[in-house]
């Protein structure tokens, strides 16, 4: 084996700080035209990022220009981790999150999409910080990786090795031969669809600072909120809420198709396997839930326009913002469906392993895991009755080959071994059954709220601090989709060959 290309690695560290610190201080802008006190704290922790930014990568300016895969998964893993011990800076300085434990937990929550917080009161923070906290969101939503990618060429470093670790899903759908030029479209349609919403929430009634932060934290599916009762707040203007629903649910389809949609090839959508089983996946779980809610349940009804807004269309709002917020792991709550009767909560569990389409910024499983493993699965049956036969797994009309289903069905007997060593551990730091096990589907899905003592009204701020950091390793795996961080703990990877 090739030693690591150590000065590689730790050259786009820098990178990835110059980034960061970058985006503080857009904070830091943010913080000053609000005049919330906190401008100087916010512009010195970017400044210092900054700072170490430009001495990593001055020292390491004599790097060899040479990227191997075994490098993109340490680069991808590593920046993640640095990405957020850097990212906290704003928190401690300004003494929103005085603790480090606290402001890692918070940060790691933000870039990987999860949205599980430990604030009890986020209304009284500075709106600088707030627009930071919805920023880290934004960055981890496509992935920093991928935004770095898109100017490697600048340093004559090839990127495809980061983005293969970035994204390690089963899809290898490519908008652009080059890889620069995918990111390049992949952001594109990201910030496109951001400022959209930011818009319409704007014309719905959000003024403009809550219509940015929950634009960022839609589109990057994360759902940190600027209000502590997340979208609950305006519980009173459906529109909102249906606006909110219609990007959750973009966010969480493969921006793929989002590219062929721009581009008129609607068939290629409406074609896709993945595509058709979420969305038909989310409005029938959304039925059932909703006559469920309106038959056995309470939920808010809204005297937004009483004429037109009743109870059958309120449980059909919450039960739809609910079920697509949980599947896309976006995690936004508009009412605490843990009281919406048992089954709804065994239910609502379940969707936590389903996570949204590949491709998309969404955690979990993906539908598209699910769907191969559904079609194996049933094709076992025709293999008992024809042992000779050579049956394939097709997938939009191309035969699966068989490395990617063991791939597929390795991974998911990882993920729900990682569940379960995770719902231990939580356990045996003091956590009851259902908070145990709904904390760690919560953190390795990147959904946010949870169960038990976790439900989706309260925070993460009552577990021990092993726990925060247990939360906050389980939080990484999932959005870098084990893999990529497992390799590192494995013999196969420092084995020198």
């Amino acid at each position: 084996m090739k030693r690591l290309n150590t000065k590689i690695i730790l050259h786009l560290m820098g990178l990835l700080l110059l980034f960061n610190g970058g985006f503080m201080l857009l904070a830091a802008l943010i913080s000053g035209i609000y005049n919330d006190g906190a401008t100087l704290e916010i512009s010195f922790a970017g400044i210092l990022t900054l700072f170490l930014g430009v001495l990593m990568m001055f020292a390491t300016r004599d790097h060899t220009k040479e990227l191997k895969k075994r490098d993109g998964y340490m680069i991808v893993t590593l920046g993640w981790v640095v990405m957020s011990l850097s990212g906290m800076l704003p928190y401690l300085f300004t003494g929103a999150i005085p603790q480090v434990t606290n402001a890692f937990f918070e940060t790691m929550s933000g870039y990987t999409t999860t949205g599980a917080s430990i604030l009890n009161d986020i209304e009284i923070l500075p709106e600088g910080v707030l627009f930071w906290r919805s920023t880290t969101h934004w960055i981890g939503g496509m992935g920093i990786i991928v935004l770095a990618i898109a100017i490697l060429p600048l340093l004559g470093i090839g990127g495809m090795q980061l983005f293969a670790a970035e994204a390690p899903g089963p899809s290898a759908d490519k908008l652009h031969p080059r890889i620069t030029d995918t990111a390049k479209r992949l952001w594109f349609i990201y910030v496109g669809y951001t400022a959209a919403e930011t818009v319409l929430l704007m014309l719905a009634g959000m003024n403009f600072f809550d219509a940015v932060n929950h634009a960022m934290a839609t589109l990057s599916t994360g759902g940190f909120s600027t209000k502590n009762a997340s979208i609950a707040y305006w519980n009173d203007n459906p529109l909102i809420q249906y606006i909110v629903i219609l990007f959750m649910f973009l966010a969480g389809t493969n921006f793929v198709l989002s590219y062929f949609a721009f581009k008129g090839k609607f068939q290629k959508v409406f074609k896709d396997y993945e595509f058709r089983f979420y969305g038909l996946l989310t409005l029938l779980v959304s039925i059932v839930a909703a006559v469920v809610i309106y038959l056995k349940a309470d939920v808010p009804v809204s005297d937004y326009h009483p004429m037109v807004w009743g109870e059958a269309e309120s449980a059909f709002r919450h039960s739809l913002f609910q079920v697509v917020s949980v599947i896309t792991t976006t995690g936004f709550v508009s009412a605490d469906f843990t009281n919406w009767t048992q089954f709804l909560t065994v239910l609502f569990f379940g969707l936590m392993f389903v996570g949204g389409s590949a491709g998309s910024t969404s955690g979990g499983v993906k539908v598209v895991r699910h769907l191969l493993m559904i079609k194996n699965g049933l094709l076992e049956f025709k293999r008992s009755l024809h042992p000779s036969a050579i049956i394939p797994v097709r997938y939009n009309q191309r035969m699966v080959s068989e490395s990617i289903i063991f791939n597929i069905l390795g991974f998911f007997i990882l993920y729900m071994l990682m569940f379960i060593i995770g719902s231990m551990v939580l356990g045996f730091l003091g956590l009851d059954f259902e908070s145990a096990i709904g904390g760690a589907a919560s953190s390795l899905g990147n959904v946010g709220p949870a169960f038990g003592t976790l439900y989706p009204l309260a925070n993460f701020d009552s577990l021990p601090i092993l726990g925060k950091w247990w939360c906050s390793f389980l939080m990484l795996l999932g959005r870098l989709e084990l893999f990529t961080v497992l390799i590192l703990f494995t013999p196969f990877y420092w084995k020198k060959i």
